[in-house]
C-alpha cells in the first residue's frame, strides 16, 4: 500500500501546519489583547491626569496645555450636541 503512505504524510503536514496557524493566531491574540490592556492604561491614567490638573493637584505647563485642549474639544462637541437638538425642539 505504497499509495497510502503520501497521502498520511500530506494529512501529517497538513496537521503541523494547523497547528502552527493556531498558535501564531493565539500568539497574535494575545499581543493585541495586551496592547489593548496597555491603551486603556495610558487611557485612564490621562484621564485622571486631567482630574488632578483640573482639580490643581497637580500642574506643569505641558499638563496645562493638554488639559485646555481637552476642554476645548469637549466644549465643541457639546456645542454640536446643542446645535443638533436645537432644530429639533424648534419644530415641535
Amino acid at each position: 500500500m505504497e499509495g497510502s503512505e503520501p497521502k498520511q504524510s500530506f494529512f501529517d503536514r497538513l496537521r503541523d501546519a494547523t497547528g502552527v496557524v493556531v498558535e501564531k493566531t493565539r500568539e497574535g491574540i494575545e499581543d493585541l489583547q495586551t496592547r489593548q490592556s496597555l491603551s486603556r492604561a495610558y487611557n485612564d491614567l490621562g484621564r485622571k491626569t486631567v482630574e488632578l490638573v483640573e482639580k490643581g493637584e497637580i500642574t506643569h505647563p505641558e499638563l496645562s496645555a493638554a488639559v485646555e485642549e481637552i476642554k476645548a474639544l469637549k466644549a465643541e462637541i457639546a456645542a454640536a450636541g446643542q446645535s443638533e437638538e436645537a432644530p429639533a425642539s424648534q419644530s415641535e
